[in-house]
């Protein structure tokens, strides 16, 4: 069994809007909509669940009814003081599958030898393709996780100020999502760091680095962007309009 966590309990104040990017309206449809239909049509996954605030959980409900949404959607995880504390909610409620379960007829556990696949809402171009070699990748490891090779020369820095090293570019690589993680493997590497290291991760993937887990790396989709600025939004409704 592989469920889905979406990612919605971002509050989107780099773009400066009114309201949380993922639900910023584009050809007719909020950002989050996009993945919601990729991710409800992959036969491969059994279950959805979302992170969101309370006072947005009707108007995704709305859209999540426009799918078939019946026997997937497990229901709502509280977002958390960060991004991986959210997650850490939400696989609370998967490996309990949580007091709120909507359009499902009856709760039951979810065991730990199942997969958790981890995406944000605000990376609306995911693609089948890229969903499929994730799931697939993640066969026989712990884990998978799509990654793009570094285009440019990396160097690090001590201070921020002045060049430290030279690092290796080949052997460096920038991460994406969705992640892919054994559902207990990966809930026991976040309650390892609780409660207050999870409070510095900033990647999905730290947690299970630090714990060890075998993850494999599958090529990323340059196009997989995550909308974070208001340049990336534009850019985002250049791609829909053409399409």
């Amino acid at each position: 069994m592989i469920t889905a966590l979406i990612l919605s309990g971002g509050t989107g104040t780099r773009l400066g809007l009114d309201i949380p990017k993922q639900y910023i309206e584009v050809n007719g449809r909020p950002i989050i909509s996009y993945c919601i239909e990729t991710i409800i049509k992959c036969k491969k996954i059994d279950a959805v669940r979302i992170v969101a605030a309370g006072e947005w959980r009707d108007f995704i409900v709305e859209w999540l009814e426009r799918y078939d949404v019946d026997k997937k959607f497990r229901g709502f995880s509280n977002p958390g003081e960060n991004r991986q504390l959210s997650i850490f909610n939400g696989l609370c409620d998967i490996r309990k599958c949580g007091p709120e379960v909507r359009f499902v007829g009856n709760s039951h556990d979810c065991p730990d030898d199942n997969y958790v696949l981890v995406h944000d809402a605000a990376r609306p171009l995911l693609t089948p393709e890229l969903l499929e070699r994730c799931l697939d990748g993640a066969v026989g490891h712990d884990g998978a996780m799509p990654v793009l090779p570094m285009k440019d020369t990396v160097y690090s820095s001590c201070d921020g100020k002045t060049v430290s090293g030279l690092l290796k570019r080949s052997e460096i690589y920038a991460g994406q999502a969705p992640e892919v993680f054994l559902l207990g493997k990966y809930y026991e590497a976040n309650l390892k760091l609780m409660p207050e290291r999870i409070h510095s991760i900033n990647g999905s993937a730290e947690p299970a680095i630090l714990a060890g887990m075998d993850v494999a790396m599958i090529p990323g989709d340059e196009g997989n962007y995550k909308i974070t600025t208001a340049a990336d939004l534009e850019r985002f409704k250049e791609i829909v309009k053409v399409t």
